[in-house]
């Protein structure tokens, strides 16, 4: 085990009070007579933008995509935190030798922006985003995408995230998966998904990794 592919939102960057906000902010401007709690928005986080707004309303998912993405961005660094121990967990890996990428929904902009806005943006290898693939998570493309960019394989790889869509694009695609115990639907939620293992620290994760790569 060598290779670690992480989801960016929810899993890195605590980006679940933007997601919120701009679900909110969004539905409440196209559907000004309809209430949405947190738990309404729940079902969007984890599929792209597109294929969200075009179940609420396809005429005009496009106009809804766009004002997400401007409120978004306005809000980005304003509302986005890092979850504790997590960046620094990353430079251990990244010291520790392994390879390591990003593997998430979002365009490109927001996500390298991010990246950068927290200075991680040099640990890993690769970044494929939902401008990079043909077929999103939880396809196997995206995974694959990554896995040849990196030079591995899905024996030798971990797929992290926080959602069915990550869950099931590394199993798809043949990997090991790990579920982020911090992941905003919740431990019940992450069961149902049957990943390897669920982590409830970066230090857990690590001791997984030697436990893994001692038993094959």
């Amino acid at each position: 085990m060598d290779t670690i592919l992480f989801d960016l939102d929810g899993t890195l960057l605590d980006t679940n009070p933007l997601i919120l906000a701009s679900f909110r902010h969004t539905l409440g401007y196209y559907f000004p007579n309809e209430t949405y709690q947190d738990e309404d928005i729940f079902p969007f986080i984890g599929p792209t933008l597109e294929k969200s707004f075009k179940a609420l309303n396809e005429p005009e998912w496009k106009e809804m995509q766009a004002f997400y993405r401007s409120f978004n961005i306005a809000m980005h660094d304003a509302l986005v935190a890092e979850y504790p121990g997590v960046i620094e967990g990353l430079h251990r890996l990244y010291t520790k030798g392994y390879k390591m990428g990003i593997v998430t929904s979002k365009g490109r902009p927001v996500v390298e922006h991010g990246l950068r806005l927290f200075n991680i943006d040099h640990l890993f290898g690769v970044v494929v985003t939902a401008d990079d693939v043909e077929n999103e998570k939880p396809h196997a493309e995206p995974v694959e995408q990554a896995l040849r960019a990196l030079g591995s394989t899905p024996e030798r790889a971990v797929m992290v995230g926080d959602n069915d869509t990550d869950i099931f694009s590394g199993k798809n695609a043949g990997t090991k998966t790990v579920a982020v115990g911090w992941a905003l639907k919740g431990r019940a939620f992450l069961e149902t998904l049957e990943p390897d293992v669920i982590i409830e620290s970066m230090e857990h994760f690590e001791t997984w990794l030697d436990e893994v790569t001692v038993n094959a």
